[in-house]
């Protein structure tokens, strides 16, 4: 993708700017996207210096390169909470087997499923799984994506483990697409362990985390902490060894995020509000209760409307009850290689309409503001305000609505990440 710099940069002439403006939205707020018609953003180096009208702006900075956008929607840079993007193979015979009726758990009870993935991306040489993942990273990006969270998960081993959390941090390195890193050894047990997940839960709280924790700290010591994620559902992890794994996490001072409610409820949401997770994902069997616990907190509901539609079911997250709950909730695609192939945030906005019953605007707050607080990165993503990085979309359409209403191509034509310009199409 070409890219070009300019130090100081004008958009002006944008038909609807999507500000996004005053934080993460819950409840019944969710969808004020802070329209400014007409509207103008100024940019330096990598940071959003100022927001107005466009004779306002253009007065102000007269230095400044300008670029007239024609009347097209102008938005901040999708963010993408949730995904798996580190592996190495493909499970299509999987797609086969679900076809003719195989559930998702009689897979992985076989063997297949997650399984297959760690069996392949172990043997991966780390330059091979650089190679693939850096692909998918680069349509994420394309596609509107500035920013990501990525798990490791699929070697189930610390060594494999680092091996995949070293080609996140490399790519974040390389950027653009700025990657955040999760550790997520907790993600199903492994062959070598089956029937004796107790003893694995054991070893991911008490020897690989404090491993992890001394590496990262002799490696990245001025870099935050990564989150430590569990796969909290029948057939991997349970409430207790949930608990057990984040409670360890928590002391050595990992933030924290959770799997939960996929398939049945354990308990899981409780739990991650109780620990303070920055989020609970997925979220699709969660019951009234627990909603409601959610709601009343600040742990992020992240929803992966991907992965049912992956699995050609027919239960999403129940999104208008979470609003109703008062509850903040984001979108993120799951990019991963058994339910969830996609880096297409804006398909995922399209899902989230049609399934889910929100409204564009309220998808667009899902996958930006919100999706920054998935991330506890509310303060510096997510919308387009003074001080915050300049991580902006320009739309090949001049109203908001068509994202959500269109799906199956790319609305982005540019994408702005840290004030570099990078042209889509």
């Amino acid at each position: 993708m070409n890219t070009k710099t300019t130090s100081n940069l004008i958009l002006h002439n944008i038909g609807q700017l999507l500000t996004l403006m005053g934080g993460p939205q819950r409840g019944n707020h969710l969808g004020d996207l802070g329209i400014l018609k007409n509207g103008s953003v100024a940019i330096n180096e990598d940071v959003i210096v100022d927001v107005g009208e466009n004779a306002e702006i253009l007065e102000k900075y007269p230095g400044f390169d300008k670029w007239d956008v024609n009347g097209n929607v102008v938005m901040p840079g999708f963010v993408d909470p949730h995904t798996h993007l580190v592996w190495a193979g493909d499970r299509a015979e999987e797609f086969n087997l679900r076809l003719q009726g195989k559930t998702y758990m009689e897979i992985l009870n076989a063997g297949g499923g997650i399984l297959s993935t760690v069996r392949a991306t172990r043997a991966a040489s780390p330059e091979e799984l650089l190679t693939q993942t850096r692909e998918r990273a680069e349509k994420a990006f394309s596609h509107g994506t500035t920013t990501m969270e990525v798990k490791t998960g699929y070697g189930l081993t610390f060594d494999s483990e680092i091996k995949q959390m070293k080609v996140i941090l490399q790519l974040d390195k390389e950027g653009p697409l700025e990657l955040i890193p999760t550790f997520l050894a907790a993600h199903a047990v492994p062959p070598e362990y089956q029937g004796r997940t107790d003893d694995y839960a054991v070893l991911v709280a008490y020897e690989m985390l404090p491993a992890l924790y001394d590496w990262w700290q002799e490696h990245f010591p001025a870099r935050f902490y990564p989150f430590v994620d569990v796969f909290c559902e029948k057939g991997a992890f349970d409430l207790a060894q949930s608990r057990l794994i984040l409670e360890s996490a928590k002391k050595m001072g990992f933030p924290l995020k959770i799997h939960v409610d996929e398939f049945e409820s354990l308990g899981g949401t409780s739990l991650a509000v109780d620990l303070g997770a920055v989020s609970a994902d997925h979220l699709v069997k969660t019951p009234p209760d627990e909603i409601l616990i959610l709601g009343s907190s600040d742990t992020v509901g992240v929803s992966l409307p991907g992965t049912p539609f992956g699995l050609n079911e027919d239960q999403y997250t129940p999104a208008k009850a979470l609003i109703e709950a008062d509850a903040i909730i984001s979108l993120a695609t799951d990019t991963n290689p058994g339910t969830s192939w996609c880096e297409s945030m804006q398909f995922i906005l399209a899902l989230a309409c049609r399934k889910m019953g929100l409204t564009p605007a309220q998808a667009i707050a899902a996958a930006t503001i919100n999706a920054a607080a998935a991330l506890g990165q509310q303060h510096r993503i997510g919308s387009i305000e003074v001080g915050k990085q300049a991580d902006l979309l320009i739309l090949d359409v001049d109203d908001y609505r068509h994202l959500g209403y269109r799906f199956g191509i790319n609305l982005v034509s540019t994408v702005i990440k840290r004030g570099r310009v990078y042209p889509v199409k």
